[in-house]
């Protein structure tokens, strides 16, 4: 079956076809660690997670590399803030970050990439960039010269204006303000610009040319713009061959972000008593490129609806085939771009065996429900229960209801008949 995923280089949904077969290159932009990352950037991170897992799905092997960004203004602005050299202040937040993606049953990349261990190989990209004339020097530092790169725009589709400054820093000479955290280079001493960090790390890992670049709606431009001007640059090959940008999570209809000061974080989620998976739950039913607005009274309906789905689980047994039929018709969904929303359409709360098959995707550790074998003696309590009730003997259903929840279960009286349930559970 043939996955198709909309590419933001071209503005088309496209055949996907990696450079080798049955195998992928997946490069996505990590965490600045400097604080908690926000739901909103969870939601890009989630995505990427349900892109790899689908790859996967689909019988391909995917090496997917992520970088940490672990010197930039704002990760040196923090350690001064807090006094702490800069490599304990971004291991902090990197621990943090690491424990919510396991949290939200996220993989672990392939490769999680370091900026400050790249930073050799940076030096020597920016000085390619010098000799070819893509780059100059100035009092501050060197730039790339945008105008010498013609297909600049091509991903954001912005053109070149010539009465707008484009031209980006490669390289920041050393300041006061870096507080030491520079390296010396033959172009003189100081630290990589953000764009350049990627670049590197990205062709480092996975090769001059890459499958897939993913990350948010806000990346590509200027930053996905100027990775393929300063990569193509040197390498007069594609940067990327697909791009997969995620839409932002809003907050009354505006992005959040923390510059709006408009953020959640998963600890925030946590202190509402919203699971993580939860959170991931109530994001599949939007699909990747609209917009979401977050309330707290939508995140509260999901983690309802996924708790009410895996006590249904919990109650049949695990002896239930995949109905082949329907996982092609679910995986056609999914493979058309991340057609998630239609996808879990499909499939019935009561069809055990199709949901643990796509959990492999979902990631919402539906295996680990457990069938719930119900007793015969609260069977035997609910028959008769429901007897008394058609005899309209309620004080009698009303004691076999008590006599039901001192076993350790709840009724649920539905339009379809009674549903036993674990007591205190959705």
């Amino acid at each position: 079956m043939v996955l198709k995923l909309y590419n933001t280089l071209t503005r088309s949904l496209e055949n996907f076809t990696p450079l080798k077969a049955n195998q992928v290159t997946m490069y996505s932009c990590g965490p600045t660690v400097y604080d908690y990352a926000h739901i909103g950037n969870w939601r890009t991170f989630i995505v990427n997670d349900l892109l790899w897992r689908t790859l996967e799905f689909n019988d391909y092997r995917v090496n997917h590399v992520m970088n940490i960004t672990d010197v930039d203004d704002k990760t040196i602005n923090g350690s001064k803030s807090a006094n702490i050299p800069l490599p304990e202040f971004t291991k902090k937040y990197e621990r943090i970050f690491l424990d919510d993606l396991v949290a939200l049953n996220i993989l672990p990349p392939t490769t999680l990439t370091h900026a400050t261990e790249y930073i050799p190989q940076m030096i020597v990209l920016v000085q390619k960039l010098i000799d070819s004339g893509h780059a100059y020097k100035t009092n501050d530092g060197i730039y790339f010269k945008v105008a010498s790169f013609s297909d600049y725009g091509k991903l954001s589709k912005q053109p070149i204006d010539d009465d707008v400054e484009r031209d980006f820093a490669l390289w920041k000479f050393e300041t006061l303000k870096d507080n030491g955290n520079a390296w010396e280079a033959p172009f003189g001493k100081g630290r990589p610009g953000w764009h350049i960090e990627c670049s590197v790390m990205a062709m480092e890992s996975l090769g001059q040319t890459l499958d897939i670049h993913t990350g948010g709606f806000d990346l590509i431009f200027p930053h996905h713009e100027n990775e393929i001007a300063q990569s193509e640059s040197v390498t007069n090959k594609t940067f990327a061959n697909y791009w997969l940008h995620t839409a932002f999570l809003q907050v009354d209809e505006h992005k959040m972000s923390k510059s709006l000061n408009n953020f959640y974080t998963l600890k925030d989620l946590q202190g509402h008593d919203i699971s993580p998976l939860a959170f991931r739950y109530w994001l599949l039913p939007g699909h990747y490129r609209s917009p979401v607005n977050f309330t707290w009274e939508a995140l509260t309906a999901a983690q309802t609806r996924l708790a009410r789905l895996k006590n249904n689980l919990a109650l049949l047994p695990n002896n239930g085939k995949v109905d082949q039929d329907l996982r092609e018709k679910v995986l056609e969904k999914i493979n058309d771009d991340l057609n998630f929303p239609q996808a879990l359409a499909l499939i019935p709360n009561n069809d055990k065996a199709t949901w643990l098959e796509f959990d492999k995707v979902l990631g919402l550790g539906l295996t680990e429900v457990q069938f719930l074998e119900i007793p015969a003696e609260v069977t035997a309590l609910l028959a008769a229960r429901e007897q008394a009730r058609q005899e309209k003997d309620w004080p009698r259903a009303d004691q076999l209801r008590q006599e039901i929840e001192t076993k350790g279960f709840e009724i649920e009286d539905t339009d379809s008949g009674p549903r036993l349930k674990p007591k205190n559970q959705a």
